[in-house]
């Protein structure tokens, strides 16, 4: 399918902005539902500009925001050749070891300088816990209704759908926005139980078996969604890692990986259709 792609910028608070992917059918003249696709930790590299194509190739309007990159601009910790590094060093570690930092921090210990420091001082960045979540809901938000009134889709449906921390972030745009359509979450942590009452969409959660760090509370957040009267209907894959729908990843787990992209079609289909 011919896809039109191109970056835009997206009005985000009072006077910033901030660049987005986006992507559609080309030979579509018609307004197409919406979705946002929300990076991972490592932005918005190949893999989630790929996501948005095939969410494209779909039919969908797809839009990718970088949330690292306000103004156009990056902290030097959060260039894209460092944080490609980084992703480098993790993959020659097995995934089990990408969130143990004893584990991590010895295999950092056997790089060489300069090296060991970059990467360092990214990983720092990337897994920093003062990471500013409201920031980058309110700034998806705003993305949301960029979406909604772009010609491309204007009076269509939005949805959203994220990786890792953008599984998180997905969720969070589901409390923050009652226009939301649907949001899907993929192997990302759960909102605050108070924030569930202000969900207004259906929600799906794609987790990976092997990733108990975020899989084992899943069963606890389905019956507070339950509790609170709010839809989320999820899976867990027996074997699969953390990260298992990256193609780029040493994660990367191709059965789990090809049922989810399904589940996920069906349920746009069935929410923004």
């Amino acid at each position: 399918m011919d896809l039109c792609t191109e970056w835009v910028r997206v009005t985000a608070g009072a006077s910033a902005a901030l660049p987005a992917y986006l992507a559609r059918p080309a030979r579509v003249e018609s307004p197409l539902p919406a979705i946002l696709v929300i990076q991972e930790i490592w932005g918005v590299d190949e893999h989630i500009q790929d996501v948005a194509r095939r969410f494209a190739t779909a039919g969908y309007v797809a839009l990718a925001p970088d949330l690292y990159a306000h103004e156009g601009t990056r902290p030097d910790g959060l260039l894209p050749a460092r944080i490609e590094a980084v992703k480098g060093f993790l993959d020659s570690l097995p995934p089990r070891a990408w969130m143990q930092p004893g584990e991590r921090d010895a295999a950092m210990a056997r790089l060489p300088e300069p090296q060991r420091g970059e990467v360092a001082a990214t990983m720092g960045a990337l897994f920093s816990p003062q990471r500013d979540m409201g920031r980058y809901a309110a700034d998806l938000v705003a993305a949301a209704g960029f979406l909604r009134a772009h010609p491309s889709c204007r009076g269509r449906r939005v949805g959203s759908t994220g990786y890792c921390m953008g599984g998180a972030l997905s969720a969070l745009v589901a409390c923050s926005d009652p226009e939301l359509a649907a949001a899907v979450i993929y192997y990302g942590a759960s909102p605050p139980v108070e924030r569930l009452a202000a969900i207004r969409c259906p929600l799906l959660g794609l987790y990976g078996g092997e990733d108990a760090r975020v899989s084992d509370g899943v069963p606890a957040f389905a019956e507070a969604m339950r509790a609170a009267g709010r839809s989320f209907a999820y899976h867990v894959y027996p074997g699969a890692p953390h990260a298992f729908f990256n193609d780029t990843r040493a994660s990367y787990h191709v059965e789990s990986a090809r049922d989810a992209w399904a589940r996920t079609l069906t349920f746009f289909a069935e929410h923004l259709g």
